[in-house]
């Protein structure tokens, strides 16, 4: 039996048992079998030598886009209008059969957009080049998720099944549970909130499938089997998702305005080239890229050319800065002025610890380096004699 059948005789058990406090055990256990053999089914095949098929998009720019969603839905026809690269969109479905980037140019910065082909149920089971696209999109800093909003909602349900059978987390924060394999000393279980999903008995359960027998488990908030499960498995990727709904144009002002209302939605027309601004505000806005422009000392500040950092990516501390201009420059930093909303008041003096936020001017103060004899201008120590009589007298002034 393989993998893809193990894991639908596990569903179908798992539809088939009542939910109810005697039987939350066994559909922990059950969840925990499907979690090792999803990861069993991403692995690549023994024996198979050099990388495998995909699709080769080196990163560009300061941050990275992936378009996701059924087959013509749009994405193509937007790719189009937000960078100008000319994507190939037709009235059948799989036109696009590899991913095509472009790059939008926004507020001083360059994000790159791939237009992935579209991908159909049962993608991750490797439908229809379905890991490939994933494949992808778990490289990039934000998805955006385009449907047809004359279509039904199940699409919607359909994808963001299909992202986290691979270990895609959409608009979700990693929990607050710490876990750490040991070598002897058992299980050991604590929590510092009340716990109403999960209790010791059905956590040593879980850990037993995965054959753990000693770790230290600590729970920081009232956190979900699912949750303790993604834990423990390691390679899940907590995501931001834009819901992109296209073809307004074609349903009433009604249904729009539910579609609007929904949280991380924005609803589009490419064909009428309807609320494209709102869309790469919204996707400005998840992606939280942070622009530092640099002041040299005695000039004014470079407004043309920012450095950009991401929270997501690097950090937005001045460290991170320094580091984005070069490595060798945190250690020669003596403190930094700050002009910008991170500052109390300006300019104000601060070390590499201190957060950035966008549009901020930054000016560095390298250490001066140390001369024969003293410190800079200002000597440390003098050469003259130390006792007054063995100075020498000046003449006396004539008059």
């Amino acid at each position: 039996m393989g993998i893809i059948e193990k894991i639908k005789e596990i569903e179908a058990e798992m539809a088939r048992t009542q939910k109810n406090k005697a039987t939350e055990y066994h559909l922990g256990q059950l969840k925990a079998k499907i979690a090792k053999l999803r990861t069993q089914l991403l692995e690549p095949p023994k024996g198979s030598s050099g990388a495998g098929e995909g699709f080769e998009v080196t990163k560009y720019g300061h941050g990275r886009v992936a378009l996701i969603g059924f087959p013509s839905v749009g994405k193509s026809t937007l790719l189009t209008l937000l960078t100008g690269t000319h994507s190939e969109a037709a009235s059948y479905e799989f036109t696009t059969l590899t991913c095509i980037p472009g790059i939008i140019h926004y507020n001083d910065t360059k994000i790159q957009l791939l237009d992935l082909p579209g991908i159909i149920e049962g993608a991750s089971e490797g439908k229809g080049r379905g890991r490939q696209v994933i494949a992808v999109s778990k490289s990039s800093d934000i998805v955006l998720m385009v449907l047809d909003a004359s279509k039904s909602e199940g699409h919607r349900q359909i994808l963001t099944k299909e992202l986290e059978a691979v270990g895609l987390r959409l608009n979700k924060r990693p929990p607050q549970i710490y876990f750490k394999k040991k070598k002897t000393g058992g299980i050991s279980f604590n929590s510092t909130a009340p716990l109403t999903h999960v209790d010791e008995k059905l956590c040593y359960q879980i850990l037993h499938e995965y054959k753990i027998h000693n770790a230290e488990i600590l729970f920081r908030e009232d956190a979900t089997v699912d949750d303790l499960i993604d834990v423990i498995e390691g390679n899940r990727k907590y995501m931001k998702c834009i819901y992109v709904y296209n073809k307004i144009d074609v349903i009433g002002i009604d249904d729009v305005d539910k579609l609007a209302r929904q949280p991380n939605s924005v609803v589009i027309s490419c064909n009428l080239k309807l609320n494209l601004d709102r869309l790469l505000a919204k996707m400005w806005e998840a992606m939280g890229l942070v622009r530092v422009y640099t002041k040299p000392q005695g000039q004014q500040p470079d407004f043309t050319d920012p450095v950009v950092l991401s929270a997501d990516r690097a950090g937005c501390s001045v460290e991170d800065f320094c580091n984005q201009i070069h490595r060798s420059l945190v250690k020669d930093v003596k403190y930094v002025l700050v002009w910008g909303t991170s500052a109390r008041h300006f300019p104000q003096h601060c070390g590499l610890s201190h957060v950035l936020q966008d549009e901020d001017v930054v000016q560095i103060v390298k250490k001066k380096e140390k001369e024969d004899g003293g410190r800079g201008r200002f000597k440390s120590h003098s050469n003259a004699p130390a006792r007054i009589s063995d100075r020498e007298k000046k003449a006396p002034l004539k008059t």
